[in-house]
C-alpha cells in the first residue's frame, strides 16, 4: 500500500513539474513575439510614419 501511495505521489509531482515547464515555455515564447514586434517596429518604425502622415495630408 505504501509503494502504491508513493508511486501515486510521484505521478503528480512529475505533472506538476511539466505544468512549470510548460509554463515557462509559454513565457519564452511570449517573450519572444514581443522581441519581433519591437523589431519589426522598430525597423519599420520611419516609413509607417510617413504613409500615415501621407495619407493624413490627402484626406486634409
Amino acid at each position: 500500500m505504501v509503494q502504491y501511495l508513493t508511486i501515486l505521489l510521484n505521478a503528480r509531482l512529475a505533472k506538476m513539474d511539466e505544468r512549470g515547464a510548460t509554463a515557462v515555455e509559454y513565457g519564452l515564447l511570449v517573450a519572444l513575439i514581443a522581441a519581433v514586434i519591437v523589431g519589426v517596429v522598430a525597423i519599420l518604425g520611419d516609413n509607417l510614419k510617413s504613409a500615415f502622415s501621407d495619407v493624413n495630408d490627402s484626406i486634409g
